[in-house]
C-alpha cells in the first residue's frame, strides 16, 4: 500500500499516448492546443469604423461637413471623398477612401445635408478601427497548449482559422462489475441496486471532452469479467473498471487484470474512502479498477483518472488544481489515512460537509469540491489552511 503523494507521483510520470489532431474549431471547446495557432488574415481586414457616426477627412478648425453619401456594415462606399465632404457611417463599416476620423452622431447637428459639430470634437483619427490593429497575417494568436475557451474560439474565427490541432482525449470504456448492478428503469428487487457509478462517470468523461466512451456491465463471473476487460483493452486507451478490485470471493478484476498481462503501477492507497485503488498499464493502454462504492469511485476519479485525462489532453498543470484555503470549523481525523471529504467552499472558507461515508451521495449533490486532510494530521483546527480541490 502506497501514499497519496506516492500514487500521484507515479501516475504523473507514466508515458501517456498524446496524439495531436486536426477537429473542427467549433468541437474544440475544453481541450488544449496541439500546437501553435497563426493569424490567417489581417483582422480587421480592412479600415473601419467604431461608431456609428460620420466619416471624413480631418482639417484645423473644421466644424461644418457636407454630407455625400452613406457606409454601412457589409457594404464598400466606392466614391473617394474630398475635404470638407462626410459620408453618414455606421459601426464595422469600411472607411472611405482618404478619411481617417469619424465623429459620433451624438456630436453632430444635422441641417439638411449639411453637419455641423464642435470643433473639439472632431478629433483626427478617433474612432477608426484600422486594417491590422487586432492582429496582422502570420501573427501568433495561441500557444501550443493553451486551454480552448469559447474566448479563443471567438478569436481563433476572427483570424478565419476553421479548424485546429488539438491533443486527442482518449477513448475510454467504463466497465461496471456486480452482481446486484441494475440499470434505471428496470425493477429492483431484494438485494438489487442501480447503476450510480455508469452515469457519474460518463457525465464527468463528457464534461472533460471525451468524445468516444463505451459502456460495459458484466456479472462477477471470472470468465465474463476476463472478456469484458480484453473487449475495452482492445478499443480503448483508458479502461475505467468500478467493483471487484477487493479481496472477496467474487472480486475477480484484478486476477483479470493479471491474465491479460497489465502489469500493476500500484495497488491500494492509504486514503479514505477508495482505499483499493488499483492503476496498470499494458503498452500503451492505461488501466483504472476503482472500488465499487459511489462515493469512492468519485473520490477516486477525481483525485487521480481527472488529471491524468487532463495530461492526456496537454493541459500542463492537470496536477495542480487545488488552492489552498482555512477550514471553517474543528475537525478531528483519527485514522493514519489520507481523507478526501466532500466540501464547500463559502465566504473563502472549507466547510466540511456531513454524509463522508463511502456509499453515501447525499453530501455529492451539494459540495463543489474535495478537502484534503494530510496522512500524518490527526487534528485540524478552525483557520488552518488546508489543500482544496475544486470541481
Amino acid at each position: 500500500m502506497i501514499s497519496v503523494s506516492e500514487a500521484k507521483r507515479i501516475l504523473q510520470n507514466i508515458p501517456l499516448n498524446k496524439r495531436s489532431q486536426l477537429i473542427p474549431l467549433f468541437e474544440s471547446e475544453g481541450l488544449f492546443l496541439g500546437d501553435e495557432v497563426r493569424s490567417l488574415m489581417d483582422v480587421p481586414s480592412f479600415d473601419n469604423s467604431a461608431m456609428d457616426g460620420y466619416a471624413f477627412i480631418w482639417e484645423e478648425g473644421l466644424k461644418e461637413l457636407e454630407i455625400i453619401g452613406e457606409s454601412a456594415a457589409g457594404g464598400d462606399y466606392s466614391q473617394q471623398i474630398m475635404n470638407g465632404q462626410c459620408i453618414r457611417i455606421f459601426t464595422g463599416a469600411p472607411m472611405p477612401e482618404g478619411a481617417d476620423s469619424v465623429i459620433m452622431q451624438e456630436k453632430v447637428e444635422k441641417n439638411g445635408a449639411k453637419i455641423n459639430f464642435n470643433p473639439e470634437d472632431a478629433i483626427q483619427g478617433q474612432h477608426v478601427r484600422y486594417q491590422g490593429s487586432q492582429c496582422k497575417k502570420g501573427d501568433l494568436v495561441a500557444q501550443a497548449g493553451a486551454k480552448i475557451t469559447p474566448g479563443l474560439i471567438s478569436l481563433m474565427a476572427s483570424v478565419g482559422v476553421g479548424e485546429i490541432p488539438v491533443f486527442q482525449p482518449p477513448k475510454v470504456s467504463i466497465l461496471i462489475t456486480g452482481n446486484e448492478i441494475k440499470n434505471l428503469g428496470e425493477i429492483l428487487t431484494k438485494g438489487q441496486i442501480y447503476n450510480a457509478n455508469g452515469p457519474a462517470l460518463d457525465i464527468w468523461l463528457k464534461s472533460q471532452g471525451i468524445r468516444e466512451i463505451q459502456h460495459w456491465q458484466v456479472r462477477d463471473e471470472k470468465k465474463a469479467v476476463q472478456d469484458i476487460i480484453s473487449k475495452a483493452l482492445a478499443q480503448s486507451d483508458l479502461v475505467l473498471i468500478t467493483g471487484g478490485i477487493s479481496v472477496g470471493d467474487y472480486d475477480f478484476v484484478k486476477e483479470a487484470l493479471e491474465f491479460h498481462q497489465v502489469e500493476p503501477l500500484f495497488y491500494k492507497v492509504k486514503q479514505r474512502p477508495g482505499k483499493p485503488l488499483y492503476a496498470g498499464m499494458k503498452k500503451e493502454k492505461l488501466v483504472f479498477a476503482l472500488p465499487g462504492n459511489p462515493a469512492s469511485v468519485l473520490s477516486c476519479f477525481l483525485n487521480y483518472v481527472k488529471p491524468v485525462i487532463e495530461s492526456w489532453k496537454g493541459n500542463s498543470m492537470a496536477w495542480n488544481s487545488f488552492v489552498e484555503l482555512p477550514v471553517s470549523d474543528d475537525f478531528e481525523k483519527p485514522i493514519p489515512l489520507t481523507q478526501f471529504l466532500k466540501a464547500n467552499v463559502e465566504d473563502g472558507k472549507i466547510h466540511i460537509l456531513s454524509g463522508q461515508e463511502s456509499f453515501n451521495l447525499i453530501s455529492f449533490g451539494t459540495a463543489n469540491g474535495f478537502a484534503e486532510i494530510p496522512e500524518e494530521t490527526t487534528f485540524i483546527k478552525a483557520g488552518q489552511t488546508i489543500k482544496f480541490y475544486p470541481w
